[in-house]
């Protein structure tokens, strides 16, 4: 945010100074350089000549530089050399107002080259363009030497997939048994009963078979066929002992 502030504020000053600085040397350079050395020498400034060629020059580039932002810090160098040069030999004992030709503009326009030599003129420019295409390219550059300088990643020669039950060691997983002891059948009851674990042999004991699920049996006896049975035992205990053949 203070970068984008400061840039702005750049543009800014860079455009208005550098109108000012245009204006100036226009004026010089219309004038003409024999003119605007004697204005010179009239105000003690030694070699007015070169005086003159100096700031006409350096008033109407520098400026145009200033505004559309290329080579800010040199020709505000340049500028502030010149600002200091008219304060010290044109300007200073003249007071400080302009109207009296005294040092409140140079000293303005030296102030604000001074700020640009310092800071810069901003990204927007064409300064600030230049300078972010090539820290674009160094960024790619250093980049491609990291990539280069790192070793390059192994590739299988054998591009077919490996599952897992071809890996060695693997073994699947078996499903958990619902009931993995045997149920064997007693002879002596109508009903079934697990085994309770190794121990002498029974006879009644015979062949594991599988647990039937509870509901109707084909094999247990019916109400009735339990009343008939009960009732043929009552007749049997009823019947008087037969006495024995003589």
């Amino acid at each position: 945010m203070k970068r984008a502030v400061y840039d702005i504020a750049a543009l800014i000053a860079r455009v208005v100074v550098g109108v000012i600085f245009v204006a100036h040397g226009w004026q010089k350079w219309q004038g003409g350089l024999g003119a605007t050395s004697e204005g010179f020498a009239q105000m003690g400034v030694p070699q007015p000549q070169l005086a003159a060629a100096f700031s006409t020059v350096v008033e109407t580039v520098g400026g145009a530089l200033l505004i559309i932002g290329l080579l800010v810090r040199p020709a505000a160098l340049l500028l502030l050399i010149g600002m200091i040069g008219a304060i010290a030999f044109a300007h200073w004992n003249n007071g400080v107002f302009v109207q009296e030709g005294g040092w409140e503009l140079a000293a303005a326009l030296g102030s604000v080259a001074l700020l640009l030599l310092a800071l810069g003129g901003g990204r927007l420019g064409l300064d600030g363009i230049i300078h972010g295409i090539y820290r674009k390219r160094a960024q790619r550059r250093a980049a491609e030497k990291a990539s280069a300088g790192r070793p390059a990643p192994a590739h299988r020669e054998d591009t077919q997939p490996v599952y897992r039950d071809e890996q060695p060691g693997y073994r699947p997983e078996r499903p958990p048994r619902e009931d993995t002891q045997p149920v064997y059948r007693d002879d002596t009851q109508t009903g079934y009963r697990e085994d309770a674990g190794p121990g002498p042999q029974d006879e009644t004991r015979q062949h594991p078979v599988p647990r039937q699920p509870s509901g109707h049996r084909s094999d247990a006896l019916s109400e009735e066929d339990m009343r008939d049975v009960n009732a043929l035992i009552g007749d049997e205990q009823r019947r008087p002992p037969k006495p024995p053949n003589r």
